[in-house]
């Protein structure tokens, strides 16, 4: 997390004071989508490093063109990652989603390759471009980085019977339910099954006063997140955008 600019406020600040938040899913190397994402108004993007690249020097330069305008950017890791946790923050990432926590056990690993000790276990450092180059202090930085936001993703059956614990787990700000992992879990069944697991991740995880994100492919579907209680919405760019260029292609010609 970035020591935070004059009168930007964080994610975590904008989630605690109530507000319903709206970002964009690339996986697609791409800064030009980054600069669209914030011209349109979006709050955050969410850089997918575990099915997309991870060149760390790409990370960069999109995380720069979303400060240029303005939005902060979460990056997805890998699972059990804590190396690249620690290089995206260092960039600047204003938070991390972290995939395939299935337990409170891992849930507080993630949180500890999150946060600095004693909340958490992340390598120290003000000289990278999260501690301006060495130019904050150290107690400067500690207190930005407490702004990073933490979010775990529950991509199994197993993770949803104990999405409360996760939810609960201190250090977890919000819940993500992967539903392409979670139908495959289950085998892929039909969707009551796998609705009904979801149901059941986004109650704990409102019990638990932690946010509920979800991943959405239209407008449509991002405001019915909404009206059910989801304080983050993400819009997958990927089936975004092909799902508007085979409109545009029209019916597939013989």
């Amino acid at each position: 997390m970035t020591v935070p600019r004059t009168g930007h406020r964080s994610l975590k600040q904008r989630l605690a004071d109530g507000e319903t938040l709206r970002g964009a899913l690339l996986r697609l190397p791409s800064e030009t989508l980054v600069e669209m994402a914030g011209v349109a108004g979006l709050d955050y993007v969410l850089i997918d490093c575990e099915h997309g690249p991870a060149d760390t020097a790409l990370l960069q330069q999109h995380i720069m063109a979303a400060q240029v305008h303005g939005v902060d950017v979460l990056v997805r890791i890998g699972t059990a990652e804590p190396a690249l946790a620690l290089r995206a923050l260092d960039l600047g990432a204003a938070g991390l989603v972290h995939p395939h926590v299935d337990s409170a056990a891992d849930a507080r690993r993630v949180v500890a390759a999150s946060h600095y000790p004693p909340w958490g276990e992340r390598g120290f450092a003000t000289y990278s471009r999260s501690g301006r180059f060495g130019t904050v202090s150290a107690a400067e930085h500690v207190a930005a980085s407490r702004e990073t936001l933490v979010v775990a993703m529950i991509e199994t059956e197993r993770a949803c019977a104990a999405a409360d614990e996760i939810a609960g787990t201190e250090g977890v700000d919000a819940v993500l339910v992967g539903p392409a992992d979670l139908a495959a879990d289950c085998g892929f069944p039909g969707p009551d099954l796998v609705n009904g697991l979801v149901e059941r991740a986004h109650k704990a995880t409102s019990e638990a006063g932690r946010t509920v994100m979800t991943i959405v492919p239209t407008l449509e579907a991002a405001r019915a997140a909404e009206e059910s209680g989801t304080r983050m919405t993400v819009f997958n760019m990927a089936q975004v955008l092909m799902d508007t260029m085979r409109t545009l292609a029209g019916p597939t010609r013989p």
